[in-house]
């Protein structure tokens, strides 16, 4: 949790605007407060709704930080006990109507919307744990609906003792200012508290303890990332790699994390009853024998992955989606390496691209996702071997609309678009040539407007349409100076007077998705539905799956039209 830093209210030299915490009952408006929180609001604010308010939590999705959802939170009684268990495991996040379910909310596959529900599922709503009447009060209803079955009492009373005590009994380290501070004093110490110290990551702390073994873990990692940077070749590979600039951006932990996966996947194959985890805790255990004995599997297996990405069409560190993706698919690949060789068949590749691909569409690579890389490494191969579609496949889904949003490299699904046109290998608008991955590089390609942003702003095209990556693509940089800010018609008139005819500018212009005869005439509307069609058939193809509301209110609402 960290420490918090209050300040007495009151006092003449600091006067703060204060506001209440979320989920506080706004008639106790009236009351001054006799403490404000200088840091650790957030902290608190989660806490106290999820611990002690019985309103739903506000949160928000990750691929839109700007729609608000609400959710309550349980816990897992059975799981909370399990010492095989995740503790965190055992946390459920529920909607605000306290259901979940699947197929598009269709089936219901847990219901805690009244206490009956709560204790059939043995599922303890956190929101009343500071509330002693309360909790008693859930306790005996649970106990009564089970008719005080012994088992039942005892998994309740050793929650109650294991995890509910620990909770209310929590301390937090608090940072108390008095009222008579000063200005100057207060601004001092918060600068002092939230920059005094940088926490141990989990590579320093695997450092330390890889170090009592006499092992060096960052020179032995500074060897690897030189290697994954070009500079030189890393002594197992015996060569130096060229065009590494796909693995510029991995880091030591995202590293550490791969070969923690490989390890416990590995070890599950020997042991069913294992699981297959690479979180923070999994990593601090991880065994310098097991290091040393896959290491250099894990640089190859990252050394394939950065290859593999690279027929994908990532041609560019800046177009890469997720570095975060590189950990189940580096761990995916040392292990083929390492025993099947079932990736060497293209089916087998067909689907480990489209698996990547739901993985960027889908957006479900933007935050923690330790979960996700266990069950990735684990169903991909079961899938590859003939077995269900993965859930990274099944669950991923990309609506028509979101090309709209997606204005800025920042955003996965941009660079995959992005990547999916320059893996249908096309060509430059003024010379004609391939762009391959050489090309790209050396001709200092970038991504530009097809109708360009000085035209279209002239125009007053709306900036919605013409700045989203429907209107996008990547060409040279001499290039781009030739187009300069002209209508499309004007600098197809270039492409002519560079030599061009008009059947290769025709094949130019496809080559990018793009209707020659929609630049020609320099017809944006047109361009627009015709190239947010053709791009979301390509997403379609890659992921294996149609788009959403493609014939929806909302897609016909923002574009005219079904697409």
């Amino acid at each position: 949790m960290g420490a918090l830093m209050f300040l007495e209210y009151g006092g003449d030299s600091v006067k703060f605007k204060y506001r209440l915490f979320t989920g506080v009952d706004k008639t106790k408006n009236e009351i001054t407060p006799n403490v404000l929180v200088l840091d650790g609001q957030q902290r608190l604010t989660t806490l106290y709704q999820v611990l002690k308010s019985k309103q739903a939590t506000e949160t928000r999705i990750d691929t839109n930080r700007d729609k608000i959802i609400h959710r309550y939170y349980y816990l897992d009684i059975l799981k909370c006990i399990d010492p095989n268990s995740d503790r965190l495991d055992a946390i459920l996040s529920i909607p605000e109507n306290k259901k979940l379910t699947t197929n598009i909310g269709r089936e219901v596959i847990l219901d805690l919307s009244t206490p009956e529900e709560e204790y059939k599922n043995m599922m303890f709503p956190l929101n009343i744990v500071f509330s002693p009447i309360e909790t008693n009060n859930w306790m005996m209803g649970l106990f009564q609906y089970y008719s005080f079955d012994k088992t039942v009492c005892e998994q309740y009373n050793e929650f109650m003792t294991t995890v509910l005590q620990s909770v209310t009994s929590y301390k937090i380290p608090v940072i108390q200012l008095t009222r008579d501070t000063s200005r100057e004093a207060v601004c001092q110490i918060f600068e002092n508290v939230n920059t005094g110290g940088v926490p141990l990551t989990v590579f320093e702390l695997v450092t330390a303890m890889f170090a009592a073994e006499e092992f060096d873990l960052r020179k032995d990692w500074e060897c690897i990332e030189k290697y994954f940077k070009g500079e030189e070749g890393y002594p197992p590979l015996n060569r130096t790699k060229k065009n590494n600039y796909l693995l510029w951006d991995v880091e030591e932990t995202n590293f550490l994390q791969a070969t923690t996966l490989l390890v416990s996947y590995q070890n599950s194959i020997t042991n069913p009853n294992l699981a297959v985890s690479c979180k923070k805790r999994d990593v601090l255990k991880l065994k310098l024998s097991d290091y040393l004995s896959i290491r250099d599997d894990i640089v190859k297996g990252f050394d394939d992955a950065a290859s593999f990405l690279v027929h994908q069409g990532v041609h560019s560190e800046y177009l890469i989606p997720y570095v975060s993706q590189y950990i189940p698919l580096a761990a995916i690949f040392a292990y083929d390496n390492m025993h099947n060789h079932v990736l060497n068949t293209q089916g087998n590749l067909d689907k480990l691209a489209r698996w990547y691909w739901c993985g960027v569409f889908g957006e479900l690579y933007g935050s923690a996702n330790e979960t996700r890389y266990a069950l990735d490494i684990v169903e991909v191969f079961k899938w590859i071997a003939g077995g269900e579609v993965p859930d990274t496949v099944s669950r991923a889904s990309f609506l028509a609309t979101r090309l709209l949003s997606l204005q800025t490299r920042n955003s996965a699904a941009y660079k995959g678009v992005l990547s999916l046109i320059l893996k249908q290998s096309p060509l430059d608008f003024m010379t004609a040539q391939q762009m391959s991955v050489a090309t790209y590089l050396d001709e200092e390609t970038d991504i530009h407007h097809i109708f360009p942003a000085h035209y279209c702003e002239e125009n007053k095209l709306p900036e919605k349409k013409w700045n989203s990556v429907i209107n996008k693509t990547c060409i040279y940089a001499s290039t781009n100076r030739s187009i300069g800010g002209r209508a499309p018609s004007e600098y197809i008139g270039t492409m002519e007077n560079k030599g061009l005819s008009r059947e290769t500018i025709d094949n130019v212009l496809s080559s990018h998705l793009v209707d020659p005869s929609l630049l020609r005439t320099d017809d944006f509307d047109k361009f627009i539905i015709d190239r947010a069609t053709k791009l979301l058939n390509c997403i379609a193809t890659a992921m294996g799956k149609p788009v959403a509301s493609r014939d929806s209110e909302d897609t016909i609402k923002e574009f005219g039209q079904a697409i």
